[in-house]
This record gives structure tokens, C-alpha cells and sequence, in this order.
């Protein structure tokens, strides 16, 4: 969700993810596939030979490093490396407060 196309020029696309919407909505991130693969972890690509995964680079408090892979099943391996911090934030919800834990990405570099 970070990262865009190939094609595209212009990244990051996301700079904020709320986290308890993405645990709660465990249908678009299938976590069946996931699995270690020694430093990384490697998630499978449905119905291609592709891959997405990641390693932690650092971490220090709720401050996190990553390299970021992502291949679609053929030659071409993208990488980037992702700084973000996972906050507290507060937002209206159909007119209620409601406080939510955020991935805020901080630095973006492609590699």
C-alpha cells in the first residue's frame, strides 16, 4: 500500500495506515501465507511465482526500520527501505470520537 506501481513515478501513496482497521478487516490481509524465511518475512504473491516480504532493519521504541521486496513472478525485484512510527490518533467516526493506532510513514528511500 506504500509503494506504487512499476509504472508509476510517485511514492510513497500512503503515508498513514490505521492498524486496527487492517486487523479487523483480515480480508485483504490474508496473514495464511506468511511465513519466515530466514531474516525475512515472505508472503506469496496468489496465482504467480512473485513474493512480497520484509526484514527489520531497526527498531527502537515504536519507531521501525524496514527493507521492503516485492516481486510479481518474473525477473524484476523492487526494494525500497521504509522508516515509520506507530502513533496514537484521533478522529470523528459518524460524529464520535474514536482513537486508532496508525503506521506514519517518516522516510521513504528506493533502492
Amino acid at each position: 500500500m506504500i509503494n506504487c506501481w512499476v509504472s508509476d513515478s510517485e511514492s510513497p501513496l500512503m503515508t498513514e495506515i490505521n492498524l486496527d482497521a487492517v486487523e479487523k478487516n483480515g480480508n485483504e490481509f490474508n496473514e495464511d501465507g506468511l511465513r519466515q524465511d530466514g531474516e525475512w518475512l515472505r508472503c506469496p504473491v496468489p496465482d504467480t511465482n512473485g513474493f512480497m516480504r520484509y526484514r527489520v532493519l531497526e527498531s527502537k521504541g515504536n519507531h521501525y526500520k524496514v527493507e521492503y521486496q516485492e516481486n510479481g513472478g518474473g525477473t524484476l525485484t523492487t526494494a525500497s527501505i521504509i522508516e515509520f512510527e506507530i502513533q496514537k490518533r484521533s478522529i470523528r467516526r459518524d460524529g464520535k470520537p474514536v482513537t486508532l493506532r496508525v503506521l506514519r510513514v517518516t522516510s521513504y528511500n528506493q533502492k
